[in-house]
């Protein structure tokens, strides 16, 4: 085990390994690996070719002009990787947007390292999927048995969360972006499900739609969680402009009720690893007070 030295180019691969029990193997670590706590003294591997401070929107434009010209949002770091020598490179083949992907890390020195890399993309697009990206990620390091336990232990707590959830089926929609507007999809719909929601917008295991102001409107869910991809509650919360100053925001119903709530979707819903557990029990929190 002290041989390995794992890489992960993605937040909720590094949340995995801690999981596993194997932290004290990762070596390196993406711009956005921010959790568990002390692994922001680790090398870090990425960066991101686009400016991430500005708005919802002026993100957006940066990541569609430069999908639009085949360009990576991201960049692997080959000097540090040619430093580090993992022996293990976690990343995703998910979302090129959301984060390092399987294409980027073909790019770069990965390949060519002498320390000859396993390299192991996780794809999670819906719930089952995370468990099997636990599994895959286990596997990798010879961990199976501790994977599958893992997971028994994860399910058992979402099991326990959905057991006490309200019994009110308030209608929910899960925002993932503010400007333009899109809804959550992937696990998202399934937690609102486990939570004891009705999901109005996003499929379970399919990749997050675009939706417009006047479909929210039109549906007037209950309660609005708002969980854009890569922000925390205090940035998501200085962007609700975007919906705060569309005329006709006062009147939806989770906005008189005082139902709109802005979340971590950085550190929670965004990352589809062990925290999702952390999710789901958030959410079931939000409508129990529906």
């Amino acid at each position: 085990m002290s041989k390995i030295r794992i890489a992960s180019f993605i937040a909720s691969a590094t949340e995995i390994v801690d999981a596993l029990g194997m932290l004290d193997c990762l070596v390196g670590r993406s711009h956005e690996c921010d959790y568990p706590h002390g692994i922001e003294k680790l090398p870090v591997c990425t960066r991101p070719k686009i400016e991430v401070t500005g708005s919802s929107l002026d993100i957006d434009r940066q990541v569609k002009a430069n999908l639009a010209n085949a360009l990576s949002i991201y960049e692997v770091l080959d000097d540090v990787l040619e430093e580090l020598q993992p022996t293990h490179i976690l990343t995703q083949t998910q979302c090129e947007v959301c984060a390092v992907s399987l294409k980027d890390v073909e790019r770069s020195v990965a390949a060519r390292l002498e320390s000859q890399p396993k390299i192991v993309s996780l794809q999670p697009n819906c719930l089952a999927d995370i468990w099997d990206d636990i599994r895959r990620v286990a596997l990798s390091l010879d961990m199976e048995e501790r994977g599958e336990q893992v997971i028994r232990d994860l399910r058992s707590r979402m099991r326990a969360i959905a057991n006490e959830a309200t019994r009110k089926k308030p209608t929910v929609a899960c925002i993932e972006w503010l400007s333009p507007l899109m809804a959550a999809g992937n696990w998202v719909p399934e937690l609102v499900e486990m939570a004891g929601g009705m999901n109005l917008f996003g499929e379970a295991g399919k990749h997050s739609p675009w939706m417009t102001w006047a479909e929210l409107v039109a549906r007037d869910p209950d309660v609005i969680v708002v969980m854009p991809c890569g922000f925390d509650e205090a940035r998501t919360r200085d962007e609700m402009y975007w919906m705060t100053d569309q005329p006709e925001y006062a009147g939806l119903k989770a906005a008189r009720t005082g139902q709109v709530h802005p979340v971590d979707g950085n550190q929670y819903f965004n990352r589809p690893g062990p925290r999702v557990v952390e999710s789901l029990e958030i959410l079931a929190g939000i409508l129990k007070r529906a």
